[in-house]
Parts: C-alpha cells; structure tokens; sequence
C-alpha cells in the first residue's frame, strides 16, 4: 500500500498576531508524528543567510523602502529559500511548513501599498514560483483581533497602524479569490480548535 504522505509544502500566512508562528510549530509537530518523516519550519523572509539579512533590512525602522521596493527584495529572500533550502528538503522526502509566503507580499504591498495586483502576482510566479506550496493556509482574524493579539509594534511595517492593517486584511480576502492553492481558516479560535482547521485542511491537500 502506497503512502499517502508524499512531501507536502504548506504556507501558513496571515495578518501580523494571527497565529502564524504558533500554528506552524503545532503543524510542524503533527506533520512529523503522523508521517514519521523530517519536516523543516521556516519562516519567510528568512531560513537562508541571504534571507535573515534581508528580514532585518526590511523591518528596520531606518529604513523606509517603497512598496516597489520592498515588494522586489521580498521576491529576493523568497527565491534563495526556495532554491537554497525548500527544493532540496522536498527532493529529499521531508516536508516543508513556511510562515508567510505570496499572499503577504500581495496583501501588503499589492493591495496595501498600492502597487498593480498583476504586476505583483507575475514578479513572484517569475521569480520566486518554484516549488510552489501544496497548500496556502491564511488564518483570518479582524485586524482588531489581531492588533489587541500581538501588542506593541515592534517594527517597521508594524508601526503603519491599525489603518494600513485593514488594508491588510483586504489584500489577503481578495488573494484568496485569486489563489487555487489558497485556502482560508478562521483562526478566532482557540490555539487548539485552530490547529485542528489548518489539519483538515493538510488532510485534504493529500487529494
């Protein structure tokens, strides 16, 4: 009987305080106990050496790059992990959990930061398209929710304010309308209830 555990690569995205971090490393845990295989978590921007450099540029409060800008190094980080680290660990068998991947870049820089959504969409299926993840999870959560969730601001794109966040929350809603891999969880739930979602959802990205 064939396994039906072939190397998944699922993207848990969403607004800044939405869980992400807590639901990857929950997901990552399962993953690895249920399949018995390696898993890798990464977080994006960042998981190379090129990418944590270019994590802490993009967040630093003395700089102030463009959407533009900002939307070409994301492209940037986002290719080296995915040549340097997410490629080799799915030829190898193991499975791949990423904070943040496509959807944050179109959510706050397309639709946030005013850039055209298809000029956005076409950079990153150019540049950064491959592997593509077997499943995109967005933990939807009011920016209200998210803001009294994660607490002091604690870097650049942070500081833009509760305003900027529901611009935010708009640029994912409508990535979900255009994503096929892309799928939303409600993430209001409990940590344990959320987890269970985002599980149903790997279940189903099986086929």
């Amino acid at each position: 009987m064939t396994s039906p555990w072939r190397p998944l690569f699922v993207v848990l995205d969403g607004l800044d305080g939405c869980g992400k971090s807590t639901q990857a490393a929950r997901l990552a845990a399962r993953l690895a106990r249920e399949a018995g295989t390696a898993v890798r978590h990464l977080r994006e921007p960042g998981g190379t050496a090129l990418g944590e450099a270019l994590r802490a540029l993009l967040l630093a409060r003395e700089h102030a790059p463009t959407p533009r800008a900002e939307a070409l190094l994301f492209a940037a980080a986002r290719t080296q992990l995915l040549q340097e680290v997410v490629a080799p660990a799915l030829s190898r068998g193991e499975h791949v959990v990423c904070e943040r991947f496509h959807a944050s870049t179109f959510a706050y820089q397309a639709v946030a930061g005013g850039l055209p959504e298809r000029e956005v969409l076409e950079l990153l299926a150019t540049w950064a398209g491959e592997p593509a993840p077997t499943r995109e999870i967005l933990l939807a959560l009011t920016p209200e929710q998210a803001v009294a969730r994660r607490g002091r601001a604690t870097d650049r794109i942070e500081d833009k304010g509760l305003a900027f966040q529901q611009a935010v929350a708009r640029g994912y809603a409508r990535y979900a309308e255009l994503a096929p891999r892309a799928v939303v969880v409600d993430a209001a739930g409990s940590p344990d209830a959320v987890a269970e979602l985002v599980w149903q959802e790997v279940r189903r990205a099986l086929g």
